[in-house]
């Protein structure tokens, strides 16, 4: 089976179109978002509070997201908040460009554009399996991750070598702008009426959502790993990262650090597309490990070659884990309830973000920036080692874990 295969079909090829759009659009805004707060404060903590009030709007409404995308037509969803998404940061980009842009302003928008995020993810994530048919999941989630992941290289290495060469305003604008060009994508997204089906009530609704979710001890078990893993990764990336590159190799190499991590997750996707074994949930919860190495690199070695290296290889590792994860709830969660079984797991592996990214600064005030971004890296092999104890997450099957054909056969 050639991995263009999911090409084949009209919808599968609207919503690849869209995802990479968005993403792109996505991989510019934090770069940018955040050397103008630093521009503007120069201020680490004003930036923790930028990014975690995005954060926290997410957490806040992530279920209400999968509730709606359970009961009303996701590609429609996916239109109505790329162009919302568009709007609010053409917003921002022209507070910062105009002058009149200030840390509650920046701040109030972040809530806007974490709420629309939080509409948005639950759809993303749960559409797959209506665009292509089943025996398709396996190579169109790899394929979807590939394009995604091009567009996140592009994103964050265009945002680089734009804030550096023309400031981080006009970069916002030029991602507002692709927010829009991803909502004309999901337009022509269409599907099944049948699979169309309305829920009862939002609060039953949530209650069946969790109990899919508890029920799976692989899955739940994964999402607590991951609410500490995204809370110190993302802390030691989003908010120390840019000051480590601002006091050392610069904000172009902090661009092309963010690229090359998406470059690994590029070469992952290759191999998750062409390698599915029985056990790949096993395989790729153990290499979440490699997730520390970035902020492990920050703290002992902050230069742009060990973190260059060290962004591709985490990439390359998360890749693995992402697509044996989206394959995993797919096969095994009921179609009707994927898309709030996602919402809880979104919101178990988000909802301590806002505290690591709102912590972040104050934390490297008072310990310096070394001692906390090796905590945060010591944090991700700890939660890792402690959800492989689970032995659901050791022996849960892939039921299509057969290789992929090489494109063109």
């Amino acid at each position: 089976m050639s991995l263009l295969e999911p090409l084949r079909h009209r919808s599968f090829r609207a919503l690849a179109a869209g995802r990479t759009l968005g993403t792109f659009g996505n991989s510019v805004a934090p770069v940018a978002l955040a050397f103008a707060v630093l521009d503007r404060t120069g201020s680490a903590v004003d930036l923790g509070l930028v990014v975690g009030a995005r954060s926290l709007a997410n957490v806040l409404l992530l279920l209400f997201g999968g509730v709606l995308a359970d009961r009303l037509p996701r590609a429609v969803i996916l239109q109505g908040t790329e162009i919302a998404a568009g709007l609010s940061q053409a917003l921002i980009a022209a507070s910062v460009l105009c002058g009149f842009s200030s840390v509650p302003f920046l701040i109030s928008l972040s809530v806007v554009n974490g709420a629309v995020s939080a509409m948005s993810l639950p759809a993303s994530a749960a559409i797959t399996p209506q665009t292509v048919p089943r025996d398709l999941l396996a190579p169109s989630n790899a394929l979807l991750r590939l394009l995604v992941n091009g567009g996140r290289i592009a994103g964050a290495g265009v945002a680089g070598v734009a804030v550096a060469a023309v400031g981080s305003g006009w970069a916002l604008a030029v991602n507002a702008l692709l927010f829009f060009a991803a909502a004309l994508a999901y337009h022509a997204v269409r599907l099944p009426r049948a699979e169309r089906a309305p829920g009862s009530r939002p609060i039953a609704d949530l209650i069946a959502g969790w109990h899919e979710f508890r029920s799976r001890t692989w899955v739940w078990a994964v999402v607590a790993q991951f609410a500490v893993v995204n809370a110190a990764g993302f802390g030691a990336l989003t908010v120390i990262g840019p000051v480590v590159a601002d006091e050392t190799f610069g904000r172009s190499g902090w661009g092309l650090a963010l690229a090359m991590q998406t470059a690994g997750a590029l070469l992952g996707g290759l191999v998750a597309a062409h390698w599915q074994p029985r056990h790949a949930l096993f395989i790729g919860v153990a290499l979440v490990t490699m997730d520390a190495l970035p902020a492990l690199t920050l703290g002992w070695w902050p230069s742009l070659v060990p973190a260059l290296i060290a962004m591709l290889v985490a990439g390359l590792a998360m890749e693995q884990f992402s697509v044996a994860w989206d394959v995993s709830l797919q096969e095994h969660v009921p179609p009707d309830r994927l898309a709030r079984v996602y919402s809880y797991d979104m919101l178990g592996s988000i909802a301590a973000m806002p505290l690591g990214q709102i912590a972040a600064g104050p934390l490297v005030q008072h310990f310096g920036r070394e001692p906390v971004l090796v905590t945060c890296g010591v944090l991700v092999v700890v939660a890792t080692g402690l959800a492989l104890c689970s032995r659901e997450i050791r022996q849960l099957t892939n039921r299509q874990a057969a290789p992929v054909a090489p494109t063109g056969s």
